[in-house]
């Protein structure tokens, strides 16, 4: 996911927010989890911590996974997303 994309489902979770309170806080840590995944890559470089590195990456690929997975749960009928318009 591109920066804009991001931009548009927090957008819509925010005008939404009355209707889905819990997605827009996991939306919210999926974001942190991103942040934090894209901010340790220095650090982890710089102190020479190797083993932090496969976390930085499953922190930064978060938001494709769980774009991912919430519109394979809405095609299979198991969970309604309403946000994915906004993609």
């Amino acid at each position: 996911m591109d920066l804009t994309q991001l931009m548009q489902v927090k957008r819509w979770l925010l005008l939404h927010a009355h209707y889905h309170p819990v997605e827009l806080g996991v939306w919210n840590l999926v974001l942190v989890c991103w942040l934090l995944g894209w901010v340790a890559v220095p650090g982890a470089l710089l102190a020479q911590q190797w083993a932090a590195l496969p976390l930085c990456l499953l922190g930064f690929t978060s938001p494709n996974w769980y774009v991912g997975g919430r519109k394979r749960l809405h095609r299979a009928g198991r969970l309604r997303c309403d946000w994915l318009t906004a993609l």
